[in-house]
């Protein structure tokens, strides 16, 4: 009898006690919202870089997802069409294809008559300016991707400095609570730099894959291009 209400006793003491350690570990969590706002004025600049950095990734994307679309048989039909004289109807379908890789051909395709050298030199002339194109805004992402984490480390830095100022101008013991939260506070902003730099190069160097594949495909349809113009003529 007297383990049985030994058992009942301690029973409902057990769980008071998980639930205070629960309701303890509940209030000492940190949203993420709190963490952005207590990261001080480096989080402005930075929620700034991020919101850029994803505009300029997608509208590279989606720029160079359309550049890289040529039409099926591109080359073949341009062939055809310039070994059979139709000039007009080659021109026509570059200006429907409205690719880099059909806007150097079209340039081509007018030249066709000059020596064969200004034919060339207009291709890699108009090429330049396609590559100008794809590059757009690229370099504003690499900056992203390495100014993120420095502005990061800066508020880091400012936020231990302020932490520490308030340490010095404390009464009597520091407590560990004081300590901490301006430790972790200053801390946030180099998280959240990591968190904007690593991505941006990600992306900046996968755009720049993406680049070097479209250069590629222009450069061996230039190439076709000129090559058909050599061939002899039956």
């Amino acid at each position: 009898m007297t383990s049985l209400l030994l058992q009942i006793t301690t029973t409902p003491v057990d769980t008071a006690t998980a639930l205070v350690d629960g309701a303890e570990a509940a209030d000492t969590s940190v949203s993420l919202f709190d963490l952005a706002v207590n990261g001080g004025w480096a989080m402005y600049p930075l929620a700034l870089l991020s919101l850029a950095a994803i505009y300029i990734f997608v509208e590279r994307y989606l720029t160079l997802k359309k550049a890289a679309k040529n039409p099926e048989g591109f080359n073949d039909r341009i062939k055809s069409m310039v070994l059979a004289g139709d000039i007009n109807g080659a021109k026509m379908l570059c200006a429907q294809a409205n690719t880099p890789i059909s806007r150097m051909i079209s340039k081509g395709v007018s030249r066709i008559g000059s020596p064969l050298k200004n034919i060339e030199t207009s291709i890699e002339n108009v090429g330049k300016i396609e590559i100008s194109r794809l590059e757009r805004n690229l370099s504003a992402l690499a900056t992203i991707a390495g100014a993120a984490p420095m502005l990061g480390f800066l508020g880091t830095v400012t936020g231990m400095i302020g932490a520490f100022i308030a340490i010095a101008q404390a009464e009597g013991s520091v407590s560990p609570k004081l300590l901490s939260s301006g430790i972790y506070e200053a801390m946030v902003t180099t998280a959240t730099g990591l968190i904007i730099g690593l991505p941006a190069y990600v992306g900046y160097n996968y755009l720049v894959s993406k680049i070097d594949s479209i250069v590629h495909s222009m450069e061996y349809s230039s190439i076709e291009f000129l090559d058909l113009l050599q061939e002899p003529q039956l």
